[in-house]
């Protein structure tokens, strides 16, 4: 397992509490690229930025208006005014929310509010406003159905299911899920004897919820468990089909499988892990699964099981993924930690360029001047003799104290 050392970011301020969840990543001004947001909540082609607090109250925010009133798109980055930050739209919805998502969970092009509460149950709701209005402010939330859990709800995320239709997914204590089923777009099936689908604004418990154990390890059922869904495979066809969503839990196992339940790998390690998220490092389509530990221990692990870490130098109280607009003014990959010394740092350029370990002598010998350089030594007739390479590399390795040898080193490098 490789160690990786990132050193280039961006130290914030904040102050007041921080819950785990109440972090994020996204287009929010939507002008492509990045900071703080959630999602076209509203379903408007734009991204609106949610906050949800724990007393149930919802409130919704647009930053559009706010940065394409400024003629100078170098002042984009600057605080807005208190003015600027004022909601757009609020509204009380039931208390006690934990997690949020934002995404269409019914496979109908539109996008969903889903919130997990503390007492295990789980909502959706949809934006709604008069067909004759495109006021904002005339919308509400409306709620769709609410699911009840065997255990606490730590994630919410979707997937693609097997014939390609989005699964909202919740996680589960012992590294179990639970799909819970979107009854709203089925027929009304009264007259069969069975229960009939629960319908748009239905708050009664439901038993449209299927529960998940995976395989393998036999876990505590009260260790709490988080995934990610929707990890690209790389291209859009193969990602729409059977889609990849991993698990983590607090005691250190990580798992990757596809919809079908087919596990492809797990990995244990010996630290907390907290969060999960997904991040494509290397820049070939695919997106690696990237985990958290309290202590600050990441955790990154492509689709073959490759692990690389990461050791951040601060306990952890909350921590997330995605895409950062870095100094030269375009996005770049990022994580994100926040600690419990009020500070939120940007590791704001961690691509790598491969995920598997290999050899130095490997690396030279892709390089074109490589053989040019070997010439100028005056040692191209070994080019094909591995063991000289080698031992002529590491001569070089233990004799850059001085500037001749330095000067040697850099010519093979």
């Amino acid at each position: 397992m490789r160690s990786l050392n990132y050193v280039q970011r961006v130290s914030l301020d904040f102050t007041g509490t921080l819950f785990p969840h109440a972090i994020c990543l996204g287009d929010a001004d939507n002008d492509s690229l990045t900071c703080v947001a959630i999602g076209d909540v509203c379903n408007k082609g734009k991204n609106f930025v949610v906050a949800v607090g724990a007393e149930g109250w919802f409130h919704l925010f647009d930053l559009t208006a706010a940065t394409a009133s400024k003629a100078d798109s170098s002042s984009q980055h600057e605080f807005m005014s208190f003015e600027d930050q004022k909601p757009l739209f609020t509204q009380h919805i039931p208390a006690n929310t934990k997690v949020i998502l934002i995404s269409d969970i019914d496979g109908d092009g539109r996008c969903e509010l889903v919130v997990g509460y503390t007492d295990r149950v789980v909502r959706a709701f949809r934006w709604e406003e008069p067909s004759d209005s495109s006021d904002l402010g005339s919308g509400q939330l409306v709620l769709l159905k609410k699911w009840l859990l065997e255990g606490q709800v730590d994630s919410l995320s979707v997937n693609p299911g097997p014939e390609g239709l989005p699964e909202l997914m919740v996680s589960q204590p012992g590294c179990g899920y639970a799909i819970l089923l979107c009854s709203w777009t089925q027929q009304d099936s009264s007259g069969s004897g069975e229960e009939a689908p629960a319908t748009p604004g239905s708050e009664g418990p439901s038993r449209d919820v299927v529960l998940h154990l995976t395989t393998g390890r036999i876990h505590n059922k009260n260790v709490s468990t988080h995934l990610i869904g929707s990890i690209s495979k790389g291209s859009k066809e193969e990602s729409s089909k059977c889609g990849l969503f991993a698990l983590c839990t607090l005691d250190g196992t990580l798992k990757l499988m596809d919809s079908s339940e087919q596990l492809l790998w797990s990995v244990q390690v010996d630290h907390q892990l907290f969060a999960l998220q997904k991040l494509d490092v290397t820049g070939d389509g695919r997106e690696e699964v990237v985990a958290c530990a309290w202590d600050g221990q990441t955790y990154i692990i492509d689709h073959n099981r490759t692990v690389v870490r990461f050791q951040f130098d601060e306990n952890v109280n909350a921590f997330c993924a995605g895409q950062y607009t870095c100094k030269e003014g375009k996005n770049s990959p990022c994580l994100v930690y926040v600690s419990f010394s009020h500070k939120i740092y940007v590791y704001w350029k961690v691509e790598l360029e491969r995920m598997e370990s290999t050899n130095m002598l490997r690396v030279l010998e892709e390089k074109p001047e490589f053989k040019s350089r070997l010439k100028l030594l005056g040692v191209s007739k070994y080019i094909n003799n591995n063991k000289v390479i080698k031992k002529l590399i590491q001569f070089r390795l233990k004799c850059t104290s001085s500037n001749s040898n330095r000067h040697l080193l850099c010519l093979l490098l």
